[in-house]
């Protein structure tokens, strides 16, 4: 039985109970996910004035609390006998998990109120464009961007096509692509919270888990050329940190 199957058979893929995680009941549930005229977050640099703090910053945040993680550079790499889209798919069904789970934290501290923008220091804004291709990219709160962003997740985990769970069933041809667009995306969730949310991360604890869980990110992301450095923009000093402690083991 495949890792991916057996992931799917438990009912472990998603969290349908987590706060603002809920699906949306008119998210599409088949192969048009895959279709360009689907709607797709869009980004852009901007100056925002509400922004907490520079990229150059971030390390200083969250570099004390970095774990060695040593056993993450290895928990990456592809097994031996183990098909290179059923072990992206498996990751990113346990990145999904990981953020959605992050992100629930601290979502009494993300409002419309707190965070009318989804950004990422005073450089990043991240912007949402809705279903058609004549729909134009629009500015929607942190807790908007973040609800369109898992349903649109939630909903590929759903299509059959697109994230199989049956046996012998193949991959999309277009599947490293669709894993490299959510990723990119899940990322910026990451960067939101550690350039807006991360003192409250650190009054409830859970620094720790989120430098953990980041680094595992990036490491599992460089390991399968999945980001590339440009959209890590806003934490780029924390992820060369972070690949340069692996670099020195």
């Amino acid at each position: 039985m495949s890792l991916f199957h057996n992931l799917h058979l438990n009912n472990v893929h998603t969290m349908r109970t987590t706060r603002a995680f809920k699906k949306a009941n008119n998210t599409p549930n088949d192969s048009s996910l895959l279709d360009k005229n689907f709607y797709y977050p869009q980004e852009s640099n901007t100056n925002a004035a509400n922004s907490i703090t520079s990229h150059k910053d971030i390390r200083n945040f969250a570099e004390a609390t970095l774990g060695s993680g040593s056993a993450l550079a290895q928990a990456v790499k592809l097994p031996q006998d183990e098909e290179l889209n059923e072990w992206l798919a498996v990751h990113i069904v346990d990145f999904y998990n990981q953020i959605n789970m992050l992100y629930g934290s601290i979502t009494e501290f993300c409002s419309p109120k707190t965070c009318p923008r989804m950004i990422a220091t005073n450089e990043y804004e991240y912007l949402w464009q809705g279903s058609g291709s004549s729909k134009k990219p629009v500015s929607v709160s942190a807790p908007v961007y973040v609800e369109n962003l898992m349903n649109w997740i939630q909903g590929l985990f759903d299509d059959e096509y697109a994230f199989p769970t049956k046996l012998n069933a193949t991959f999309p041809s277009r599947f490293l692509q669709l894993a490299k667009t959510i990723m990119k995306r899940l990322f910026r969730v990451y960067a939101h919270i550690y350039c807006h949310h991360f003192e409250e991360i650190t009054e409830l604890g859970l620094q720790t888990h989120l430098n953990t869980s980041l680094k595992h990110f990036v490491l599992f992301s460089k390991e399968f050329d999945l980001v590339s450095d440009k959209d890590f923009g806003p934490l780029q000093e924390l992820v060369t940190v972070m690949v340069q402690e692996e670099s020195r083991k």
